[in-house]
This record gives structure tokens, sequence and C-alpha cells, in this order.
């Protein structure tokens, strides 16, 4: 992320902006633009949204998102992935997803691109954390590694053949390696 050279402003404020891409996060009274995603990224998370909605989605248990606003907590934040369950999404009158999260997720999930700051990801995942997030992932493709974050505890490395945890609600059995052989894109890894 790279600051953008607005003075200190309110959360308010931002959100009347109109949209940047990348997208914009407000962190602190300051605004960042998240960089532009590449192949390896774009993939993941492409790949991670529908393995998540493919065994969540038709039974109503939760919802993967790419790229969705989240604001709470005084910030206003673009995860990579954010799982909601369904409970907790917000629908209009028509029974139609709302355009706007006032809500944290329940998963979030990070995909680290390579001029990324890393701190500044793991400080997105902690905040969602404290306000009532029940995980966390972050991906590092370059490392082969998945960070993993729980409340209150200390993040677990996982690497390998290594089964990711999920959220509670939902039954997905995915590994490290599972994840990554989604880079090479063909037909027995899809």
């Amino acid at each position: 992320m790279t600051t953008t050279l607005h003075k200190s402003i309110s959360l308010a404020e931002f959100l009347k902006l109109p949209e940047t891409k990348p997208a914009s996060e407000f962190i602190d009274g300051r605004i960042y633009q998240k960089p532009m995603p590449q192949g390896k990224h774009s993939r993941l998370q492409l790949k991670l949204c529908n393995a998540i909605s493919q065994v969540a989605e038709e039974q109503e248990i939760a919802l993967a998102f790419p790229e969705l606003r989240c604001t709470f907590g005084g910030r206003s934040i673009v995860p990579d992935v954010s799982v909601f369950t369904w409970e907790r999404i917000p629908f209009d009158a028509n029974g139609e997803i709302e355009n706007t999260f006032g809500i944290y997720p329940d998963w979030t999930i990070e995909i680290l691109s390579p001029e990324q700051n890393t701190t500044k990801v793991i400080i997105n995942i902690l905040h969602c954390l404290k306000h009532g997030t029940r995980l966390g992932w972050l991906i590092d493709p370059d490392e082969r590694l998945v960070l993993v974050f729980l409340p209150g505890q200390q993040p677990i490395e996982m690497t390998g053949d290594e089964v990711l945890p999920v959220p509670d609600f939902l039954q997905l059995n995915l590994t490290v390696t599972q994840v990554f052989a989604w880079l090479k894109a063909t037909k027995i890894n899809s």
C-alpha cells in the first residue's frame, strides 16, 4: 500500500470520495491505495471465492466477496476476500445484497502482492479480528505460505500439506499445497 497525497480527513469525508482503481482504504485518518492486483493474486482470489462459494452459497451458509469495501471500527478497508455468514449479509427490501457493508467480515483473506507492505496488511487483519472477525489468512505467493490469524492467538505459519483452518460455519478441506497448485491453472488443479 502506498499513501496518497491527501491530508488527514474523517471517515465520513473519505466515504464521499469517488472510488479509485485499485481501491483505496481509510486507516487512522489517512488514505492508502492498494497495489494493482497481478496474475498470481487475481488467480488465487478467484479460486478462493469460487471454492468457498461452492460449499457455502447453495445452502445459504455464507458468501465470499472479492474486493468488497467493509467499513467498521473507524476504518474502511477492502480485503482481497471477505466472507460473511448468510445471516450477517445485508439484504435490502427486495432481498438483494446491499451495496454498502458497514460490518466486519466473518473471515478475511489477504493475498500479498510483491510491492505491498506486509505490516499494513497484517494490521488490517488484526483490526478485523479486534472487531469480531473469526479468522484471517495472509497468503504469501512468493514464500508459498499462509499465515493464519485467530482471535487472541499468535499467528500460525502453515506450509505444504497442512490443512488450513476455516471458520466453524464452513466445511472446506484445503491444504496450502492445493491453494498454490491453483497458480498452475491446469485442468487437474481446477
